[in-house]
């Protein structure tokens, strides 16, 4: 007999960093009306890592408090490359299954020979995009937090001249479905500490391309600039947000 192996689950009652996040996520959903009149069910991108986990925890927890008592649908991209924590699917197939979410698995078919972030990016959007439809469900949240959006916004101005960062909500036009970010306003380390304090911290993306992206070289960029302006982050993903161009929401 198969030993049942207990997976952790973050639920109210919230430690302190618990309602701080919480707060932060319900602020982003009134702020930028995240959620349509009469939402029935939410797809969440669930790669495994600390931010998607921490989204998925803290939606499951407010439904019908405050908000319409929504489903939720995990969607999960596995493959031989992918990015994401490397979690095993059975993993999260416990967690969800301890929440009561239903977990939908979709699979990448990236090599490492032709190994490439844009390419890899648009692939793992399609799928979820895709299956979030068919289960349902035309809202898809992802757990890029308010350290996202600061380096995106730097990704954008040095390399295509845009003063553009994360936007809280886009419909994607092209798929038929609208993406939400309510972790906008959630730092990565207090999405850390969180992982770390409810044991589900496990180690980040090890995508051999990843580690060596842009995007990581504007986190080191960062890291840089903080030593001397240590407010950076937060004053950089506020700025996106008043003053960034709002091009990707538009048809």
């Amino acid at each position: 007999m198969a030993m049942e192996i207990k997976v952790p689950v973050a639920k109210p009652p919230w430690s302190k960093l618990g309602r701080e996040l919480e707060s932060c996520v319900r602020k982003a959903i009134f702020d930028f009306s995240l959620f349509d009149q009469g939402i029935e069910k939410i797809a969440i991108a669930l790669s495994g890592g600390k931010d998607s986990l921490g989204l998925l925890f803290l939606l499951h927890a407010l439904r019908g408090r405050g908000f319409p008592k929504f489903d939720l649908v995990g969607i999960h991209v596995d493959g031989e490359f992918t990015c994401g924590a490397g979690v095993d699917a059975r993993y999260l197939g416990q967690i969800c299954q301890e929440l009561g979410v239903e977990l939908v698995l979709c699979h990448s078919t990236q090599k490492l020979e032709t190994l490439e972030c844009y390419r890899c990016s648009r692939e793992r959007r399609s799928l979820i995009f895709e299956a979030a439809k068919k289960a349902g469900a035309t809202t898809v949240a992802f757990g890029h937090h308010r350290d996202d959006s600061a380096q995106t916004l730097l990704l954008n101005l040095f390399q295509k001249a845009e003063f553009a960062a994360n936007l809280p909500k886009v419909h994607m036009h092209d798929y038929g479905v609208t993406i939400i970010r309510p972790l906008i306003y959630v730092t990565e380390q207090s999405l850390r500490e969180f992982a770390q304090l409810y044991g589900f911290a496990r180690i980040s993306c090890q995508c051999p391309v990843g580690q060596n992206s842009k995007r990581k070289t504007v986190d080191l960029l960062l890291q840089e600039i903080e030593k001397h302006f240590p407010h950076v982050r937060g004053n950089m993903a506020r700025a996106g947000l008043l003053y960034g161009s709002d091009k990707a929401a538009k048809p």
